[in-house]
Parts: structure tokens; C-alpha cells; sequence
């Protein structure tokens, strides 16, 4: 393989670690932002306004959800280190007790007899692997590998970008020189087609067909942004 292939592969298998903040990112900051463009047409506000409210959701909702998704990471990675450590210390001090658990783990999984105590043998015999066999098998904990700081940048990324769809019409209205309802039915469909494609990429997450991925996500979406322009205009009509 050669050095633009292995960058290609690399950049690939990069992208493929965070696609989960991606597709979650670009979900919520579409949802949440075309929500915020449906109330306030429903509420009939001006087209400044409903910039103004559409920029103030994607900068302080996606910094409120990165910040989140990092504390949360962080807090988990944290937690793995502070059990690991322990594991460590019960390891070196009580090296016997720990032998044990890891027979009875093995002995759970149908081993036995000379079998089950060669297991035992070449995992105790290496101390990383004595470890990890106990955070895995007895804590049920799995290090993870992706770094807290990067999900949180893919997930604000993807918040704003996506979340940026469903103001593009409002943003360039001197250029489309469109009224205000069909700016409306632009930035529609502008977030639909956002929907579907979010959707296709939430199927390499959840291992779903792409059509259930796609119409999950459109129907979602459709579904909070109608809602929005419900309650915005009953409110209108109300004060």
C-alpha cells in the first residue's frame, strides 16, 4: 500500500471512529434549529428575528451539547482509570484472591479441570493482561479509544454545519428575493433533503436499512418542526 493509499485508508477509518457524533450532532442541531425557524414562522416573526433566534440555538445549543458530550466522555474515561487502578493494586496485593476470580469467570464459561488452569496460567502469567481480563470480564468496562476532546469538536462541527440547513434561505433572502412563506417551503425542503441524508449516514450506527434510517429521521424532524410552528402560532394568536 502506498503512502496515499495509506492516508486515504487512514482519513476513512478516522472518519468511520466518529460518525456516531456526526450523525448525532447533525441531528439535533437540524431538528433543534429548523424547530426554532417553524415556531417563529408559525408565530409570523420577522425574517431578522428568526435569524437572530436560529444563530443563538446553533451557537449556544451545539457548545451546550459538545460540552456535554466531553464532560460525559471524560467522566468515563476517568472512571475506567480509577477502576483500573485498583485492579492493579488488588493484582499486586492480593495476587491469590484475584487468581480465584479469574478461575471462576473461566469455570462460568464451561472450562475446567487442566484447560481452566492453563487459562488462568498464561493470563495471570502477564500483568496488562490480568488487568484487562478483569475490567472486561469481571467490571464489564471496555477502555475507550476515541479521544473526549475530538467528539466533542465532530459533534459541535456537525451540530453547526447541518444546523445551518434551515436558516441558508433566511441568511441569502436578498439574493433569492423570495417572500417570507416561500423562504419558508426553501428552507423545507433544504432540511428534508438534510434529514435523509443524516438519516442514511445514522444507519452505519445503528445497522438499520437505510430507508428506516432515512424516513425515522425525516418523520422526526417533520414531526418537532410542526410542532414548533403549532405552539408559535397559538401563541401568536394568543398574545
Amino acid at each position: 500500500m502506498n503512502q496515499q493509499s495509506e492516508t486515504i485508508f487512514h482519513n476513512q477509518h478516522r472518519f468511520q471512529d466518529y460518525i456516531g457524533e456526526f450523525v448525532y450532532g447533525g441531528i439535533d442541531g437540524s431538528v433543534t434549529t429548523f424547530a426554532v425557524v417553524a415556531g417563529s414562522v408559525g408565530a409570523n416573526l420577522d425574517v431578522s428575528v428568526i435569524i437572530i433566534l436560529g444563530f443563538a440555538n446553533l451557537i449556544a445549543d451545539g457548545f451546550s451539547m459538545s460540552v456535554g458530550s466531553y464532560l460525559s466522555k471524560r467522566s468515563e474515561a476517568d472512571n475506567y482509570e480509577k477502576h483500573r487502578r485498583r485492579e492493579e493494586w488488588e493484582i499486586e496485593n492480593m495476587p491469590e484472591t484475584e487468581k480465584e476470580e479469574i478461575r471462576q469467570i473461566y469455570r462460568q464459561k464451561g472450562f475446567d479441570g487442566e484447560m481452566l488452569e492453563q487459562i488462568v496460567t498464561v493470563i495471570t502469567a502477564d500483568k496488562a493482561r490480568w488487568i484487562d481480563t478483569m475490567m472486561k470480564d469481571e467490571l464489564e468496562m471496555v477502555k475507550e479509544t476515541k479521544s473526549p476532546l475530538r467528539m466533542a469538536l465532530v459533534t459541535y462541527a456537525s451540530f453547526i454545519g447541518i444546523g445551518l440547513i434551515p436558516l441558508l434561505a433566511y441568511v441569502f433572502k436578498d439574493i433569492l428575493s423570495l417572500q417570507q412563506n416561500v423562504l419558508f417551503v426553501v428552507s423545507s425542503v433544504a432540511t428534508m433533503f438534510a434529514f435523509g441524508v443524516i438519516g442514511y449516514f445514522k444507519t452505519y450506527v445503528t445497522q438499520t436499512t437505510a430507508w428506516k434510517g432515512i424516513a425515522e429521521t425525516m418523520f422526526l424532524g417533520g414531526a418537532a418542526a410542526a410542532l414548533s410552528y403549532v405552539v408559535g402560532n397559538w401563541l401568536e394568536k394568543l398574545f
